[in-house]
């Protein structure tokens, strides 16, 4: 590189590790449990990127569901491999890396809470996750990133404390992150039934049993908002999983591209998207002009028929697609904010409502084609009975079944609703395999 070199590695080179982007504070580099540097030169966001990216929970995350069920062949000629939510979590990283980093926001930072984002997700995705909540009523619900706080401040096993209570066993603080990276992966900051403006939601992103943590996580911030770099995760979240169901709906052979110039299959798509993905009040008028939008671009997949150049194309339309999706919010962000570093509470995320839209439709012919299929409608009734007599048999059988991690958590239990926790937090970290062997295993012993 010559002297005239104006990349943004080489305009940063000169400066300290938390120079490079952007004002974040000693109290957002913190810990819950205080703990020196290991190796001096790397930052305390890079440790927590290296730490999600080690754990167990995030290689787990290749045996559970995305969309299209892991381990269930696409009907293509050739095998495509669907996406799990490991490989949905790696590409969401990328997305939010690369946005983050545009916006000013510290690469790493945002890089860890895409990857942690998911690490609560149970086996069988948000199927599991309904029947868990119904089974964790009584001692504090579930919630899907609620689980991912509780795994990332107790459950994985990184780092262990004297009990503060003064008990004899120590006690694990989980990975042990920054402030700023669990705040930053915290997608609802509030606990169950806080809500802002609907108490009644099932989203949440802390248990009862957590709100200390919780508490100290979320010292300085205000109430109920979105610190920037979780706002940024949120649609990269977004982003990714749009686009890339679409992408293996198409390779499955579940999407048909022509079926969406007809107005019936049209009029399913929009009514799916306006109850489920659009914002409240959409007009489908707008839902019809943002699927128009993608239709009419040169590089969207017309004719997708598995070859390989139809398969490039696909490729470069989800290319497309995410540049087309993070581009317009990193525009209409600066134009708002101009062109310093955006971090932590000092801006908010603009995403162009058309964009939205768009990205509310993408997820929204996954859905009518994916998900809303007579097969996928069976087996997700198959694998709500797994779960649901899974749990009731581990919290009629306990310790029996469960891995020793959880089993000394159950032993531990005070109460019968620690108990049942401890049940849940088993089951929540199973893969879609693990939790069906487990299933037969108990089902066995009981006939």
């Amino acid at each position: 590189m010559d002297g005239n070199d104006r990349s943004p590695r080489a305009a940063t080179a000169h400066l300290g590790p938390y120079e490079r982007y952007g004002p974040y504070s000693e109290a957002d580099m913190e810990r819950y449990v205080p703990e020196p540097d290991k190796r001096p030169g790397r930052t305390a966001f890079q440790r927590d990127r290296a730490r999600v990216l080690h754990s167990a929970a995030l290689r787990r995350l290749a045996g559970k569901t995305q969309v299209v069920d892991p381990g269930v062949n696409s009907a293509a000629a050739v095998d495509t491999s669907p996406r799990t939510r490991l490989t949905h979590s790696l590409e969401c990283a990328q997305v939010g890396r690369e946005l983050g980093a545009a916006l000013g926001c510290d690469p790493d930072l945002v890089e860890t809470a895409c990857l942690a984002h998911d690490l609560g997700h149970p086996p069988f995705g948000h199927n599991g996750e309904l029947v868990l909540a119904e089974f964790a009523e009584d001692c504090g619900g579930f919630e899907g990133n609620a689980q991912s706080l509780r795994l990332l401040t107790r459950i994985e096993p990184k780092k262990f404390v004297p009990d503060p209570a003064g008990g004899p066993a120590p006690v694990s603080v989980g990975l042990n992150l920054t402030r700023a990276a669990l705040d930053a992966a915290t997608k609802y900051p509030w606990p169950r039934g806080g809500h802002p403006g609907a108490p009644d939601s099932p989203k949440f992103g802390a248990y009862e049993d957590d709100l200390p943590v919780f508490g100290w996580l979320r010292q300085g911030a205000p109430d109920d908002r979105r610190c920037f770099e979780a706002q940024v995760m949120d649609w990269s979240d977004d982003v990714a999983y749009s686009v890339h169901d679409l992408e293996d709906g198409l390779q499955a052979g579940h999407i048909d591209p022509g079926a969406l110039r007809s107005a019936p299959e049209r009029a399913e798509v929009f009514g799916c998207a306006a109850t489920r993905y659009a914002p409240p009040g959409t007009d489908p008028a707008e839902l019809s002009a943002a699927l128009d939008r993608l239709l009419g671009q040169p590089w969207w997949p017309h004719g997708y028929d598995g070859s390989g150049l139809a398969q490039a194309r696909l490729k470069d339309a989800t290319s497309q697609l995410i540049g087309r999706f993070c581009l317009a919010a990193e525009n209409a962000t600066r134009e708002r904010y101009g062109t310093g570093r955006l971090t932590r509470y000092r801006a908010e995320l603009v995403v162009p409502r058309e964009q939205r839209l768009e990205c509310a439709v993408l997820k929204a012919v996954a859905d009518r084609y994916v998900m809303q299929r007579a097969a996928q409608a069976r087996r997700r009734a198959e694998q709500r009975v797994v779960i649901g007599e899974l749990a009731q048999r581990l919290l009629e059988r306990a310790p029996e079944g469960l891995d020793p991690q959880f089993r000394g958590i159950f032993d531990a239990a005070l109460d019968d609703r620690a108990r049942r926790r401890a049940v849940v937090d088993q089951i929540a970290s199973l893969t879609d395999a693990a939790a069906t062997a487990l299933h037969a295993r108990l089902h066995a012993r009981g006939a």
